[in-house]
């Protein structure tokens, strides 16, 4: 599973999935969420504005992103 510690209090669902590596580039990221191939916390969601927060579990292509927040130790 992939983390994203956060800077701010939250992350766009685009950013992301670059962030990861999972796509290339934010059009990819808009073609793959709007299409529908992208769950957070279980449920698929369209916007590629959606903002994460620490504790969102993202799913796509099989990888999962876990949100952690900004003051997590680990």
């Amino acid at each position: 599973m992939n983390s994203i510690v956060l800077k701010e209090d939250y992350i766009k669902l685009g950013q992301a999935l670059k962030a990861c590596g999972l796509v290339s580039s934010g059009i990819e990221a808009k073609i793959e969420i709007t299409s529908g191939n992208v769950k957070v916390n279980g449920e698929v969601d369209e916007r590629r504005g959606r903002k994460l927060y620490p504790g969102d579990i993202v799913e796509f292509n099989e990888e999962k992103i876990e949100i952690l927040g900004k003051d997590n130790d680990n």
